[in-house]
């Protein structure tokens, strides 16, 4: 059996893709390339370039290849476009992944992974890890687009023979730990990206949105997860639900935060760099401190973190962007 993985040419994706195959699993991707790339496929992958609301294109891949699976990575994700750009969110990661459903279940797919996120948490009441069960408030239409999906995969559920695994991504970081892969998106917001771009050379220094939070430095702080350990958490919850596990919902995080700042003094120390750091207004959607209850995946997952240090985080992310300049990939 097959496993179609959604913007697989993307970062995430595209290291899910390796493990797969590292796990001798037959992989199908589809991604339109609007920030993937063709080059970070794995070369086994047979590859169709394309847009999952595009059915015809849906039922041609169902159609050619033995697919039991899905892993659906396929979306935007950076919380100040969503709110400047609601409905694009809401067409592109929602009303899309319920044509990429539907076409899944008509085909007699009958797993499926889904990428969600920390945002549909919105900011937590206290400081403590936030489970599963907590309250699901979302303050972006990121966090709501991804929600809605959620609840599109629960109610499928019920009516199909259909089982979903839903896995809440809190900060994804660093890079493949044999350099297959990595974060190569110009422009993107993610913080280790940014501030080792800077370390870098390659950007003129980091703008923290905001110090003046109610955290212990001011800045806002989040748990961060290495990529690798993620994909490992898609592969445990695939070979779960083909063993006959039923859907369920898991974090994704390694239960403790670090600081906006925190993360900055990482990547100077580690990179042996400096850099400005300017302060500048708060962004709208940011929420204050968001930090992982990761017990669901290391029981229902049996899923053990590998690489949960940050300074091993901001190496593999800085080994990546020397990477990307000697390639000349962007």
């Amino acid at each position: 059996m097959a496993v179609l993985v959604t913007g697989g040419a993307g970062y995430i994706g595209s290291h899910m893709l390796w493990s797969l195959i590292d796990a001798k699993e037959d992989v199908v991707v589809i991604d339109r390339l609007s920030t993937g790339f063709e080059w970070a496929l794995p070369p086994e992958a047979p590859f169709y370039k394309g847009d999952i609301a595009d059915l015809e294109l849906l039922s041609t891949i169902f159609a050619s290849h033995d697919i039991d699976s899905v892993i659906h990575f396929a979306g935007s994700v950076v919380v100040p476009e969503s709110v400047a750009k609601p409905l694009y969110y809401y067409e592109n990661n929602t009303a899309k992944s319920r044509t990429l459903i539907e076409a899944a279940v008509n085909a007699g797919v009958k797993y499926f992974v889904f990428s969600s996120t920390a945002a549909v948490y919105g900011t937590p009441s206290d400081s403590a890890p936030v489970g599963e069960m907590a309250p699901l408030r979302p303050e972006s239409p990121y966090g709501s687009s991804k929600l809605m999906t959620e609840i599109m995969l629960r109610d499928t559920a019920m009516a199909h023979d259909f089982t979903f695994t839903i896995l809440r991504y809190f900060n994804v970081a660093g890079a493949d730990i044999n350099g297959r892969s990595g974060q190569s998106t110009a422009g993107a917001t993610h913080l280790i990206k940014v501030a080792c771009e800077a370390a870098l050379g390659k950007r003129d220094g980091v703008d923290v949105y905001g110090a003046d939070y109610p955290t212990v430095d001011g800045t806002c702080v989040r748990d961060f997860i290495h990529v690798n350990d993620l994909a490992n958490a898609h592969l445990k919850a695939l070979m779960r639900m083909r063993l006959g596990g039923g859907s369920i919902v898991a974090n994704c995080g390694y239960g403790r935060g670090f600081s906006v700042f925190d993360v900055i003094a990482s990547v100077k120390k580690v990179s042996g760099n400096d850099f400005p750091v300017r302060i500048v207004d708060r962004r709208k959607g940011d929420a204050v401190s968001v930090i992982a209850n990761p017990a669901v995946a290391f029981e229902q997952l049996e899923w053990t973190p590998e690489y949960d240090d940050l300074s091993f985080i901001v190496k593999t992310s800085l080994d990546w962007e020397a990477h990307l300049s000697r390639r000349n990939l962007r």
